[in-house]
């Protein structure tokens, strides 16, 4: 016991060495110890334990290890990413109905693996632009080599502010890539083609979506502004205003739902067919968005680690509440549905701001993103746009306000550049969506036929039934 509480101890120096801001900068090209770190000559169990792992890891010895829990904790955090695939696809198959569940399923299936093949083959470069390119906005990279390669699994790869390996960089980054898509899903659920679909994601996945981020992660013109660099966070309109807006302009060409609205205005609800099943998907999201947000520290530092868990959780809760209450009160009655977008509203919300903002300023932000969540939604519908997950207005709404009260809330951010970037990255996914969309209309056709869309795309897509032992599909 006393032999491991001397390793605990010694351990626990080290990090805390390792972490202190007074000694962050000679990380870097030192040619021996900063003052203070290296053990006293009467400490000779630690010191001996020091020249071990300077003999094996060299004068980086003493923030070796947290280098390695910092890689630890970006892939973990990559896992949880890959987690919130799982999430979209049991949200989107129990708002759905059940004659379409198995498409929701394979489409999910789909974007996830194409999103890291193709994040591969020429994402990650198109993301992350070299200086041999063209400017950003037009570059193009190709596919990934050994990322072990020109200091690849050191800190020479990133330094502290990217303290993990170049492939953990790629892994953690590819699962994002794909979630623009997954929010695309859901909004063109029950009535798009699959094989355009396919298509669709595959461009938008492996061009549009790390186009557009190299503008602002890639040191693109929107991290060179001239009223301050943009700032997102963890993508509020990075990733989730991109989404949004992309599933708007696929969803006003796709158009809307036989039978969903009716003359008259009127309009007929088409509920989901699994409610329990879409909850379970609502915490399977807001589990992995801690390794969203948190992931994206970039390292294992631990004070921005516990702000950023803070921050997303009780933005999330606040989301949840104020969605209840507003739904509650328009409607007549408590809705489930809406509190579930009220959750994913609230994380959209401080996703951009999660490490620049407090905990009550989170609550505000989740507050807000939980009430407009709700007007948002039935407007869309009054103005006849169907999205049968909310996913427009949880992710396209709710990441333009995210991303844009953080330049009012932290004065180190400017607002106009939030605007910029906002816009920037709504417009272009929007512009992208929609002619993508024409184009397919009109090469491969866009849209099921009325019949296959009536009978199900479980049968006519797939020939399968998610169901089967239940008799016929009939809704």
């Amino acid at each position: 016991m006393k032999q491991w509480s001397k390793y605990f101890f010694m351990i626990s120096a080290i990090l805390a060495l390792a972490v202190a801001p007074g000694e962050l900068t000679p990380l870097y090209g030192e040619e021996a110890p900063p003052e203070g770190v290296a053990p006293s000559d009467d400490d000779e169990a630690f010191k001996a334990e020091y020249e071990v792992m300077v003999a094996e890891h060299g004068f980086h010895a003493y923030a070796f290890d947290f280098f390695v829990t910092s890689m630890l904790w970006t892939v973990i955090a990559a896992g949880l990413v890959f987690l919130m695939h799982l999430g979209f696809a049991t949200l989107e198959t129990g708002l759905t109905r059940q004659k379409n569940a198995v498409n929701v399923l394979f489409k999910n299936v789909f974007i996830i693996s194409i999103g890291i093949l193709t994040y591969a083959a020429c994402g990650f470069y198109i993301h992350y632009p070299g200086d041999w390119l063209i400017p950003s906005v037009f570059g193009f990279g190709g596919p990934i080599g050994d990322l072990n390669l020109t200091e690849g699994f050191t800190f020479g790869y990133g330094g502290l502010e990217l303290a993990m390996t170049g492939y953990g960089d790629f892994i953690f980054q590819a699962m994002f890539a794909a979630t623009a898509a997954t929010i695309v899903s859901g909004a063109v659920a029950e009535r798009i083609k699959l094989s355009s679909f396919m298509v669709f994601t595959l461009l938008l996945v492996a061009l549009a979506y790390p186009l557009a981020g190299s503008w602002h992660w890639g040191g693109g013109f929107l991290a060179e502004l001239p009223t301050g660099a943009f700032y997102d966070f963890a993508g509020s309109s990075a990733v989730h205003g991109f989404g949004g807006f992309a599933a708007l302009g696929a969803v006003i060409v796709l158009g809307a739902r036989r039978g969903k609205y009716l003359r008259g205005g009127k309009m007929r609800p088409i509920p989901g067919h699994n409610l329990p099943l879409a909850t379970i998907g609502v915490f399977l999201l807001w589990f992995g968005w801690f390794g969203f947000n948190g992931g994206s520290v970039l390292s294992a530092e631990p004070q921005a680690l516990g702000q950023v868990f803070t921050t997303t959780a009780m933005s999330a809760s606040m989301g949840a509440i104020a969605a209840m209450l507003t739904s509650w009160i328009l409607l007549k009655k408590p809705d489930i549905t809406m509190a579930l977008n009220g959750v994913l509203a609230g994380l959209v919300g401080i996703t951009a701001g999660a490490d620049a903002v407090g905990p009550w300023a989170a609550v505000f932000i989740g507050l807000v993103s939980g009430v407009i969540v709700v007007f948002a939604i039935i407007g869309f519908d009054k103005v006849r746009i169907d999205d049968p997950v909310g996913a427009i207005s949880v992710h396209g709404v709710c990441g333009i306000w995210g991303t844009v009260i953080i330049g009012v809330l932290s004065p180190e951010i400017s607002f106009v550049s939030q605007v910029i970037g906002t816009v920037a990255f709504c417009g272009f996914a929007f512009v992208f969506a929609l002619v993508l969309a024409l184009a397919l209309k009109v090469l491969i056709g866009f849209r099921v036929s009325e019949e296959e869309e009536d009978e199900g795309l479980d049968l006519s897509e797939h020939g399968q039934e998610a169901y089967p032992d239940f008799g016929k599909v009939t809704g």
